[in-house]
């Protein structure tokens, strides 16, 4: 194959955003290979239909944890995108930046000065296109558009309404000037339709003659010459193909897929990689470790009226509904149906907010890929600074084998603690005058969970993920940290990783948006291009209450 300028391994979120600034202008060569199809499976644009396009396993890895001793020995299901677009082809389509102290915590105690949140905020918002309008916090002529929920129906009012009563503070904009508080949350949406990475950034540049897309491509390992890397062996319609980068290698394949990557090559915890026979390149034993993810419960209500989007599953509504959407993009096809949420404290001792709702209108459940409605309301919570470290490794050499997922959840007495606190929050917030005509019997996990012994339990028994995995790969100066700030593989030339395996710790939201401001970031360090003049906005914060 001919060489390349550049070689994206992974057309996820960061892959179709480097793609993108990459190519632009015509002056670079770039190739991107995505191990999964291109996202022509209608059931990703349509909103609704998120919730069967994100276990389908044509368009999905459909990982497993090992079993976590934290969560009763269960394994927990990893749904991870394999489809171009990556998981924001799959997600929930919910656009959470994460609290601004999150970044300058980064800065302040990692010694990350780059990634402060006034140096991260101008590419938020040149990133996106917000119907909020451009102001100091919100972009208005970026690519991704992003949209605030606007359903009518009364379950979304009666939970703005019971959270300012229940004290736990609204906002306006959960991504603006005040970060704390219920509300309407903003999804990756334009004009009804999901707006995921690829739909916002690969699509448009794919007509460029620079710019070479390689779907069904399984890349085995980076091609290393010395210390540099220089090419990407991979398997393509049943071949092995090896091609060179001139210039870069980068790593885009998330929290799991950049990790194995590297030490399928030799890059990572020499022990580790001698046990399975790879040859040791680069001894990097942060390769794989500070696995973080947000643990999140569910508690599911019976709601007392029915509204529409309890009926939308039968044969005749979701006909209905889908005409509807192709003829307008509009009504509830065009709802991700977890359009409220927001930011809160588990104490009044808490920094700031380490909570994080997801409210829907529905009840629902999931038997393999079937996916059954109730007339029920769903509020989730998760817990968004854990304490618990987890790790990934290799079960053997073969590429494609699944790597092996040690999350850890709840390992960490402090993690449990705010999970239990947060189900405290949730029954509170449901508990007040708004939802009394809508609030029928607690189903899961039931009334009968009442002491704090008796919901950690039930925490143990019903915690899951709440797709947020990252850190594999994290960014650092310590012995540990596997690239530096400007995500350069540490031992290596020619190789960087861009994607959420690089974050030191969890931000406190939805992470596809810092995802795509991160690679865009990295897209300017890589052409030697000037970062954007950082802005320092204000944002509203309350001290903590003394304990």
């Amino acid at each position: 194959m001919k060489a390349y300028d550049y070689i994206i391994v992974g057309a996820g979120s960061a892959g179709c955003v480097l793609a993108n600034k990459l190519s632009a202008g015509g002056r670079h060569s770039v190739l991107v290979l995505e191990a999964g199809p291109m996202d022509r499976y209608l059931m990703i644009h349509i909103p609704a239909g998120s919730y069967r396009a994100y276990k389908d396993p044509r368009i999905n890895w459909n990982y497993m944890t090992e079993p976590e001793t934290g969560l009763r020995g269960r394994q927990v299901e990893m749904p991870r995108g394999k489809v171009v677009g990556g998981s924001s082809s799959i997600n929930g389509m919910v656009y959470m930046r994460g609290h601004p102290l999150d970044y300058d915590r980064w800065a302040d105690e990692l010694r990350l000065d780059a990634w402060r949140y006034a140096e991260c905020l101008p590419y938020f918002k040149a990133g996106e296109t917000s119907d909020r309008g451009a102001s100091d916090w919100r972009g208005g002529d970026g690519p991704l558009g992003v949209t605030k929920g606007t359903s009518d129906n009364p379950l979304y009012h009666a939970f703005l309404e019971a959270g300012a009563k229940a004290g736990q503070g609204t906002t306006d904009d959960p991504n603006g000037y005040n970060p704390e508080g219920v509300s309407r949350l903003d999804r990756t949406t334009s004009n009804g339709r999901r707006c995921s990475a690829a739909i916002a950034h690969l699509h448009p540049a794919l007509s460029r003659a620079n710019l070479d897309l390689i779907t069904g491509a399984t890349v085995e390992r980076i091609a290393i010459s010395g210390n540099r890397a220089c090419g990407v062996t991979f398997s393509h319609g049943g071949e092995r193909r090896t091609v060179e980068a001139e210039r870069e290698v980068i790593l885009s394949g998330g929290a799991f897929n950049s990790p194995q990557v590297l030490m399928l090559s030799g890059i990572g915890p020499a022990d580790h990689l001698r046990e399975l026979g790879i040859e040791v390149r680069c001894d990097l034993p942060g390769v794989g470790r500070n696995l973080q993810d947000h643990a999140s419960v569910t508690i599911t209500w019976a709601c007392t009226r029915s509204f529409p989007v309890h009926r939308i599953d039968r044969p005749f509504n979701r006909l209905l509904a889908g005409v509807r959407w192709f003829l307008t993009r509009r009504g509830l096809a065009a709802s991700n149906h977890f359009e409220a949420g927001g930011l809160i404290r588990s104490n009044p001792n808490v920094d700031y907010p380490n909570l994080q709702y997801h409210f829907g209108s529905i009840g629902y459940e999931h038997e393999g890929t079937t996916f059954r409605l109730k007339q029920a309301f769903t509020l989730q919570v998760d817990q968004l600074r854990p304490k618990s470290r987890g790790h990934m490794a290799l079960k053997s050499a073969d590429p494609g084998a699944s790597p092996a997922m040690f999350f850890h959840y709840l390992s960490d007495p402090h993690d449990l603690r705010e999970l239990v606190e947060g189900v405290g929050k949730m029954r509170d917030l449901v508990a007040q005058a708004p939802f009394d005509e809508l609030r029928g019997v607690e189903l899961e996990p039931g009334t009968d969970v009442r002491t704090d012994a008796e919901i950690a339990e039930a925490v143990r028994a019903l915690a899951t993920t709440d797709f947020h995995p990252c850190g594999t790969c994290r960014m650092g100066h310590d012995a540990d940290a596997v690239v530096d700030s400007e995500l350069r593989v540490h031992g290596m030339e020619a190789l960087r990783v861009v994607d959420a395996s690089v974050m030191p710790r969890v931000v406190s939201g939805n992470l596809n948006a810092p995802t795509q401001m991160i690679a865009s970031r990295a897209a300017d360090w890589i052409l030697g291009t000037p970062q954007l003049e950082p802005f320092e906005a204000r944002f509203a914060f309350r001290e903590a209450v003394p304990a």
